[in-house]
């Protein structure tokens, strides 16, 4: 399924018009989030978390925070995930572990998947969608997640990143090409980001879209 398709291509098109090829590179956004893996990185709902207990398997599992922002654990019951660092989280199932069950309970918490920390990767692409960022992620690493440009479809001379910087929704456009061959840079993907990767030929957004720009011209804004 196309992921807003009809009014990201239309904003292909008000792109287009007077504005030069290829923008300049975006700012992160307005309130980038801590990077998951970083150690100031805050556990949020619906975030997946590996938990681990040294030397007991029936504690160890992949958990997922509720929308309450607690997690179930064996023996422990319901504990406040949401809002803790993974460091934090490790301390309090130690803790509570401690204090009723083991002598030095030995507890490692990781982030395996942030509700938070997600692209959308749109347009000529194999398998478009919405993936989970777990880790610093480029636009070619994001791409990939897409199993990469469409062989038959894609432009890959025009990708296009969109983000809301200062409160406005923001652009520029890549050559993918030339970010493989090292000639141009591989920009940072930020959660929340929209990467769309434009079609060539008649089939191009450019000439399908090109009476739609005027109700969609102020969804986004070139950079």
């Amino acid at each position: 399924m196309r992921l807003h398709l009809s009014v990201i291509s239309a904003a292909f098109v008000l792109l287009t018009l007077g504005q030069p090829a290829f923008a300049a590179p975006l700012p992160p956004p307005d309130s980038a989030p801590t990077r998951v893996g970083a150690s100031g990185y805050r556990i949020g709902p619906d975030d997946k978390l590996d938990i681990n207990v040294f030397q007991i398997a029936e504690l160890s599992r992949t958990v997922t925070v509720d929308s309450g922002g607690k997690v179930l654990l064996p023996l422990l019951g319901s504990l406040q995930a949401s809002g803790r660092t993974p460091s934090e989280l490790s301390d309090d199932i130690a803790a509570a572990l401690k204090k009723s069950f083991m002598k030095d309970p030995q507890v490692t918490v990781s982030v395996k998947e942030a509700q938070s920390e997600r692209v959308t990767v749109d347009g000529a692409v194999v398998q478009p969608g919405v993936y989970p960022l777990t880790g610093r992620t480029s636009l070619l690493q994001a791409v990939s997640l897409a199993k990469g440009p469409d062989p038959r479809l894609a432009n890959i001379k025009r990708v296009a990143i969109f983000r809301t910087v200062g409160g406005s929704r923001r652009s520029a456009f890549y050559d993918l090409g030339q970010v493989r061959s090292g000639k141009a840079e591989d920009p940072e993907i930020y959660g929340n980001d929209i990467v769309v990767v434009d079609t060539s030929g008649s089939k191009s957004f450019f000439q399908n879209f090109q009476g739609s720009f005027g109700l969609l011209g102020m969804l986004v804004r070139p950079w």
